[in-house]
């Protein structure tokens, strides 16, 4: 007999090179010892400017650099701009760096993935704005790209990651009409990653709370996937652990060190393995994410946080989604209804947090639009990772749409 919460392949193939991890309180003060061990020399820090203006998280980065710090280029936005990318590429040619630091959110993450993309190409920028224009990506060159390391400072669990969005304006000159695309390729995986609770700590409590729900729902998703293995099981059920019991003090109003060095515990484990060649773990509920925020201004986490009670409902309502994990990694599994209780476990989290729960409160979709919406979640990638079994169809999208307005 067929355990409830097995996997419908018991085989499995594992690829993974996740980058060097170093975590724990002051880590980057080992900045200069890492770069010197990977052979980097000259460091260029990509940010936003509030991050680069903001002494409690650029001094500790630019300190822990030492010698290797070549300069600080602190003009990310939200936006993930090619523009952007293309005066990042002025700089790190300019400063002679042959390592991009990334600190701050995915943002600026993604950006130096895109910097490092444009320093390895011999394209000039107006092909390159063509090329995404044309085709929604950019092509990655074999080889030569400057190595990237991340130390993030939201929740947001985009570090072990080889993909990166970016978007490119008229006003650069670059592209005609407003585009939006993505990067993706084995050689964007952060050569290291520093996960340091003292940085996640000065980060402002609401934007560390948006953040959070795609952090941790990344790890919901990765027990589910249809690619589900062994190892991200482990690394999931554990790392959802730590995010459940984390994020209900951070919402709860703590600031104990414990809860930080926990948060960044969770979000390290939630990660680790859910982006591989070729394949992701990220689900249904990203894909409603995608949906929610590719041409609306609502927030991602704000996004996730209304819709993942309701997805997972759906969920339920059809197949297993291993619910048995996931009641042991959320902490329900003596719980007589255990979907129902890993509903409320999400849902709690998202309350406490202080995230929107209706989709009518934010600067989303109209009601008249849950149609176009539900028909681009159904077109997203992520939905391919959905449970087997599973078999959405525009109509119960729009019902979850529904539910959660």
């Amino acid at each position: 007999m067929t355990e409830p919460n097995a996997r419908t392949d018991p085989s499995f193939r594992f690829e993974y090179e996740p980058a060097v991890l170093r975590a724990g309180p002051g880590c980057v003060d080992a900045l200069e010892t890492e770069l010197a061990a990977q052979g980097s020399d000259r460091a260029l820090v990509v940010c936003g400017s509030t991050v680069g203006s903001t002494p409690a998280v650029i001094d500790p980065v630019t300190e822990g650099l030492g010698d290797r710090l070549a300069g600080v280029f602190a003009e990310t936005t939200p936006e993930k701009r090619l523009e952007t990318a293309v005066d990042g590429l002025e700089r790190t040619r300019a400063v002679e760096a042959d390592v991009l630091v990334s600190l701050g959110g995915g943002s600026s993450l993604d950006t130096a993935k895109v910097i490092s993309v444009l320093a390895a190409s011999d394209r000039s920028p107006a092909v390159v704005g063509r090329e995404l224009a044309e085709t929604g990506t950019i092509a990655v060159p074999d080889g030569g790209l400057p190595p990237v390391v991340a130390i993030p400072t939201t929740l947001a669990g985009a570090d072990l990651s080889m993909v990166a969005g970016v978007t490119a304006s008229p006003s650069s000159g670059l592209v005609d009409d407003e585009v939006g695309g993505g990067v993706g390729d084995p050689q964007l995986m952060p050569a290291a990653v520093f996960a340091d609770p003292e940085l996640v700590a000065t980060t402002p409590r609401s934007i560390l709370a948006a953040s959070a729900m795609n952090g941790f729902d990344k790890g919901i998703e990765t027990l589910y996937a249809r690619n589900a293995t062994p190892i991200t099981d482990a690394t999931a059920i554990r790392g959802l652990g730590k995010l459940r019991d984390g994020l209900l003090a951070f919402g709860r109003g703590s600031d104990d060190e414990w809860v930080f060095e926990t948060l960044v515990e969770g979000i390290l484990l939630v990660q680790y393995g859910i982006s591989r060649p070729g394949e992701s773990t990220l689900s249904i509920v990203h894909a409603f994410g995608h949906g929610l925020t590719r041409t609306y201004d609502v927030q991602q986490g704000a996004a996730h946080a209304i819709v993942a009670p309701y997805v997972l409902e759906y969920l339920f309502e059809h197949v297993d989604g291993r619910r048995d994990l996931l009641a042991e990694a959320l902490g329900v599994s003596e719980a007589e209804e255990p979907a129902a209780a890993i509903v409320d476990c999400v849902d709690d989290v998202g309350d406490a947090l202080g995230l929107p729960s209706r989709l009518r409160d934010v600067d989303g979709p109209g009601r008249s639009e849950l149609p176009d919406v539900a028909e681009a979640i159904l077109a997203d990638g992520m939905m391919d990772n959905a449970p087997a079994g599973l078999e959405p169809t525009n109509e119960e999208l729009e019902g979850v749409l529904e539910r959660a307005w």
